[in-house]
C-alpha cells in the first residue's frame, strides 16, 4: 500500500497550531512537509513536557515533518525560501495579512516562479476584513464566535472552553481546501490562494449556532447530564424525558410523585429516582448491559490521562508511539485516517529546529557538495541545535 500524497511536497512556514496542524495531517497522508522554523524557534516549544531536548505541544503537531531554520530577516533567507517555495506543491503560512508580501514571499511573488503553487493562509480574520489585522489565538476567536458566553451555565460566568478548536476546524477546513485545490489543478494547471479564517471556520462548523441565530434554544436537544454509578460518573446523551421514559417503561424504575405535584416537583422527583437507580449500577458491564437494554447512549467521564484503558482506543490504535528522541518511545495520537488500501500514519517524531537543513537542501534544491557547503555558511540559515 502507498500513501494518498506520496510525492506532495509541503512548505510549513506557519507556527504553533492551526497551520503546523494542517500540516501534520498532510505528513500522515504521506507528503514530504518541511518546516521552515526561525531562529527564534515557533513559540510552541515551550509547553509540554521535554524529553529528548523535545517538548511535547510542538512533538505532537509537528510529528514526521523535516525542519529547516532560516533567518527570513536577511535577503539571503528570502532568497533560499523561494528556492524551496518554487518545488513545493503547497506552502502553508499563518502570519497576520501583509506579512508575506512585506517578506517577499507573497502570493503573487510565489506565483510567478511556480503557476500551480497551493499557497494556505490562515489567519483569525481573513486577508481582507476590516479587522484583519488583529491578533487571533483560539481563545480570542471562541469568544468572538460566542462559543465562550455559550459554556455560562447555572449562574457561572462564561470561560472558554479547553480545546483549541477554531485552530484546529480552520486547520482541517485548510487541508479540505488544499486537497480540493490539488484536485482542481489536475484540470486547470492553476494553483490557488486560500484565504482560511479562523472565525469563518469556528462559525460553520458550529451546529448549535442556528439555536442562537434564531432564538430557538426551546426546538433544540436538552444539554446531556451526568450520572453517578457504582462504577463511576457516566454521560447519557439524550433529553432527560426520554431516559425517564425509558426507565420508568422498560427498566421498571417506579414513579413517587406525588397526586397534584406540580412539574418541578415531579421533575426533581423522577430525577432523584432515576439516580438512585443509576446508583445502584456497580460495574462497567452492568451499565453497558442496562444502557444497550434502554437504547441508550452513554460515555464514562473519562480523564483524557486515561485513555488507553478504553477497549477501542486499543483496538485502533488511537495513540501510538514513536521515537521520543532519548533512546526510547513517547505516546501520540495516531491520524484518524483509515483507508481500505492505501496507508497513513504519523512516520515519526518531530524535528529539532534546523535539524535537516543540509538533507533538505540536497533533496529539494538538488545542491552539489559547494553550494550545499555556500548556503550552511550564508546568514541564510541558522545551524540546528543537535
Amino acid at each position: 500500500m502507498t500513501y494518498p500524497l506520496e510525492g506532495v511536497r509541503v512548505l510549513d512556514l506557519s507556527r504553533v497550531l492551526a497551520g503546523p496542524f494542517a500540516g501534520r495531517m498532510l505528513s500522515d497522508l504521506g507528503a514530504d512537509v518541511v518546516k521552515l522554523e526561525p531562529p527564534q524557534e515557533d513559540l510552541s516549544r515551550l509547553w509540554g513536557a521535554v524529553i529528548g531536548r523535545m517538548p511535547g505541544y510542538f512533538h505532537q503537531q509537528n510529528a514526521g515533518k523535516r525542519d529547516i531554520c532560516i533567518d527570513l530577516s536577511v535577503l539571503e533567507g528570502v532568497e533560499l525560501a523561494r528556492q524551496l517555495a518554487a518545488k513545493a506543491d503547497i506552502v502553508i503560512e499563518n502570519f497576520r495579512p501583509g506579512v508575506m508580501d512585506r517578506l517577499g514571499l507573497g502570493y503573487q511573488r510565489l506565483k510567478a516562479q511556480r503557476t500551480d503553487l497551493i499557497l494556505l493562509s490562515i489567519t483569525g480574520f481573513g486577508q481582507d476584513s476590516p479587522e484583519s489585522q488583529r491578533r487571533a489565538y483560539a481563545a480570542a476567536i471562541h469568544a468572538e464566535s460566542g462559543l465562550v458566553k455559550r459554556q455560562a451555565r447555572d449562574g457561572r460566568p462564561p470561560q472558554d472552553i479547553r480545546v483549541s478548536m477554531s485552530d484546529t476546524n480552520a486547520a482541517l477546513h485548510g487541508l479540505v481546501a488544499v486537497l480540493a485545490a490539488m484536485y482542481l489543478r489536475q484540470t486547470t494547471g492553476l494553483g490557488q490562494h486560500i484565504d482560511m479564517s479562523m472565525l469563518d471556520a469556528t462559525v460553520v462548523t458550529d451546529d448549535q449556532l442556528l439555536y442562537h441565530l434564531e432564538d430557538s434554544h426551546d426546538t433544540g436537544p436538552a444539554v446531556s447530564d451526568i450520572w453517578e454509578t457504582g462504577f463511576g460518573p457516566v454521560l447519557i446523551a439524550g433529553d432527560f424525558r426520554h431516559i425517564w421514559r425509558q426507565l420508568n417503561t422498560r427498566a421498571g424504575v417506579k414513579d413517587h410523585t406525588r397526586d397534584g405535584a406540580s412539574l418541578e416537583e415531579k421533575i426533581q422527583q423522577r430525577r432523584e429516582s432515576a439516580a438512585t437507580f443509576f446508583r445502584s449500577l456497580k460495574t462497567k458491564a452492568q451499565v453497558q448491559e442496562m444502557m444497550e437494554s434502554l437504547g441508550l447512549a452513554w460515555g464514562e467521564v473519562r480523564d483524557s490521562s486515561t485513555l488507553m484503558g478504553s477497549d477501542t482506543v486499543r483496538h485502533r490504535g488511537v495513540l501510538t508511539e514513536v521515537d521520543d528522541r532519548a533512546g526510547g518511545l513517547r505516546v501520540i495520537p495516531q491520524t484518524p485516517y483509515r483507508f481500505s488500501n492505501a496507508e497513513a500514519a504519523v512516520r515519526g517524531g518531530a524535528p529539532h529546529r534546523g535539524e535537516h537543513n543540509e538533507e533538505v537542501l540536497r533533496d529539494w534544491l538538488e545542491l552539489d557538495d559547494e553550494d550545499v557547503g555556500r548556503w550552511l555558511d550564508s546568514a541564510a540559515l541558522v545551524a540546528a541545535e543537535l
